[in-house]
């Protein structure tokens, strides 16, 4: 059995009926047993008043600029764990589920509840059974208990996911939408977290989110593609990284480790027309960059270290209130004058740091965070 993933799947509405994929795509999808995309907004015409609360854009995408995309490819089923499935509340959600209904199209990673939000999407072929699970980082669209959304990232839960996956599957695909957008490489934790997975059970897992193409390891056998970049995103952008992505073939034989291949892709900007890259020459030499980096602990640690250090200043800003300033002057006199002496001295951010690192301080200050958010 063969499986294509992809990354980020967006279509607006003003490239419905329009033939963005090339037939190099088109024909490579159909040859391939199985194909799974990541949803990256819901299915929905919601009133955009009923948006929900969040920082960051909302996404959102109509079931007819959609679905002749997804059939064209024969898509089998799409993950919803992602930061943008929330975006039009419950409403927007359950629009979504039933127009992936409508269309036979399954889907994992996302339900009414947590419990659903966490169940495997299970395929069955060539006398193999395969759980796919899929999770996001905790941002905006996570599934409580009683609540719809998505299934978290959660270590232990994640775990448990893929251990009871694997009691009653032959193998366990994780799909993973998480990582630093733009940049290349997994952070040192995501290393050691993803890892862990392999080590309980799962047998191959693959990253999206950060927009980018990044490294991968075989580890222990198990494949860990860390991150496609986007699939096919019509949404206008400036870093030329945003036009690039790679997509996944796993290839899994029963009793055997997961092998996979990588295809390199291309949109062109304005109009978005998606093709398999002709010279990937370029892009898989700097994959392999990207894989000796990530097996070098202590290049990695500094790699890391630069790319959060070119981000310092826009981290630095989100530790004040006074970000949400829409007046540009009042927002140049506050940071030139006043957020030093206020924000970076280091009785503050001391203080700053003990309560996001500490466990106990930090689930106290989620938990009053979202008091005063949602006043409850």
């Amino acid at each position: 059995m063969n499986i294509i993933i992809t990354g980020d799947f967006f279509i607006s509405d003003e490239f419905k009926n329009k033939p963005l994929i090339d037939k190099s795509v088109i024909d490579f999808f159909q040859a391939a047993d199985c194909r799974i995309v990541n949803l990256e907004a819901p299915l929905t015409s919601e009133n955009p008043k009923n948006k929900i609360l969040k920082s960051g854009p909302h996404l959102r995408m109509s079931e007819d600029a959609v679905m002749p995309f997804l059939k064209q490819l024969k898509v089998y089923g799409v993950t919803l764990a992602n930061n943008h499935i929330l975006d039009y509340g419950a409403k927007g959600l359950a629009d979504t589920f039933a127009a992936l209904k409508r269309n036979n199209i399954h889907y994992v990673g996302g339900g009414n509840n947590l419990a659903e939000a966490n169940k495997p999407l299970t395929i069955e072929q060539d006398g193999m059974k395969v759980a796919i699970l899929n999770f996001c980082e905790n941002e905006w669209s996570i599934a409580e208990d009683d609540k719809p959304g998505a299934n978290p990232m959660d270590i232990i839960d994640n775990t448990n996911q893929i251990k009871a996956a694997k009691a009653t599957h032959d193998k366990v695909i994780s799909i993973i939408h998480g990582g630093h957008e733009y940049y290349h490489l997994p952070s040192p934790r995501m290393v050691k977290q993803y890892r862990f997975y392999a080590d309980n059970g799962a047998d191959a897992i693959v990253g999206h989110h950060t927009h980018c193409i990044g490294g991968y390891e075989i580890y222990n056998e198990v494949p860990i593609i860390y991150s496609l970049g986007n699939f096919i995103f019509t949404r206008e952008n400036k870093n030329p990284l945003w036009y690039s992505g790679l997509v996944a073939k796993l290839n899994l034989k029963p009793n055997k480790p997961i092998q996979f291949t990588l295809k390199a892709t291309s949109q062109t900007p304005i109009n978005y027309n998606l093709s398999l890259k002709e010279d990937e020459k370029n892009i898989f030499n700097d994959i392999k960059n990207f894989n000796r980096i990530i097996q070098d602990k202590e290049l990695l640690a500094k790699e890391w270290h630069t790319f959060i250090t070119s981000r310092e200043k826009n981290y630095h800003k989100k530790l004040s209130p006074m970000s949400v300033l829409t007046n540009r002057y009042l927002k140049y006199v506050f940071y030139k004058f006043i957020f030093n002496q206020l924000y970076l001295n280091n009785n503050y951010l001391a203080t700053f740091l003990n309560i996001l690192r500490c466990e106990a301080h930090s689930d106290a200050l989620i938990y009053t965070i979202r008091r005063l958010l949602y006043n409850k």
